[in-house]
């Protein structure tokens, strides 16, 4: 008997919708999965280390990962108006230069962007930088723990419940310097599965973007499951800010916006190069 198919996606709205017709054994002729929920943290983690099949991954985390997993044309999150945000007390002053500024990865692509938005923003140069889990940031900059902080997600929705101030949105600046949409998460799977197996993956995912769309409320409760006590009309919008048209194909501009944000992060010396066919879905 052939070993289950081990995928590994979060337990954010966006994941659940867009996975659960496969999940769930719904698209016809395609092998089921045995799924597990990691944040992107410990998958880009698992994904270094080689444990799983298919995963969802940090963009960011691309360069490390590419000599042994295939990019997938489908299911992960990249579009406009989504991109991570840096938060600070009201008042605070708009200058990062040796400030404390807490993130939630140094392997994510939030952080990357932010990065490369500070390498222009803050020509002091940040202080220091503080990882936290993500549900941790926004209490941090509250209570002072830390000066500012860079969250990802439902955060977009929420945090003037922190009594927290937006002070820059790292997707505007990035569209705003290339004209590209903002990658995020990435799906990624074993290249030693093989070509045509490769192909069977993307079709199952595809199939599943498609489902979730023609029928919505079929993953309603799966969504709110793993919402993490998630208001239900946060997670609706953030699936309708992160599930789209890229969502279903990349197509070129989501291409050219992943080579975009690798080839700027490499040239400033934040992540290894990564070939000119290393992208390419066999």
């Amino acid at each position: 008997m052939a070993e289950p198919l081990r995928v590994a996606y979060s337990p954010c709205p966006n994941d659940t919708f867009v996975f659960h017709a496969w999940a769930h054994g719904l698209i016809p002729g395609a092998e089921a999965p045995e799924v597990t929920f990691a944040d992107i943290d410990v998958t880009n983690g698992q994904a270094e280390r080689g444990e799983l099949d298919l995963l969802k991954v940090s963009y960011a985390a691309l360069p490390w990962l590419l000599d042994q997993y295939a990019l997938l044309p489908c299911g992960g999150a990249l579009g406009r108006g989504c991109g991570p945000l840096v938060l600070t007390l009201p008042g605070a002053g708009g200058d990062l230069s040796g400030k404390v500024v807490a993130v939630p990865s140094e392997r994510s692509t939030a952080y990357l962007l932010f990065r490369l938005w500070a390498a222009e923003a803050v020509p002091g140069g940040l202080g220091e930088v503080v990882v936290l889990p993500f549900h941790e940031i926004m209490p941090a900059v509250r209570d002072g723990r830390v000066d500012a902080g860079l969250v990802i997600h439902e955060a977009r929705f929420t945090y003037q419940e922190y009594g927290l101030a937006k002070l820059a949105d790292m997707g505007e600046a990035w569209e705003a310097r290339t004209g590209l949409p903002i990658p995020l998460g990435a799906i990624i799977a074993k290249r030693s599965l093989g070509a045509a197996r490769l192909r069977e993956l993307a079709a199952a995912i595809r199939g599943s973007v498609e489902a979730a769309w023609a029928d919505p409320a079929a993953s309603r409760e799966y969504v709110l499951a793993h919402a993490q006590e998630l208001d239900p009309a946060v997670a609706d919008q953030h699936i309708g800010l992160y599930v789209n048209e890229f969502t279903a194909e990349l197509g070129a501009e989501g291409y050219a916006a992943v080579r975009a944000l690798l080839d700027r992060a490499a040239e400033q010396g934040l992540v290894p190069a990564v070939s000119p066919d290393a992208l390419a879905f066999p």
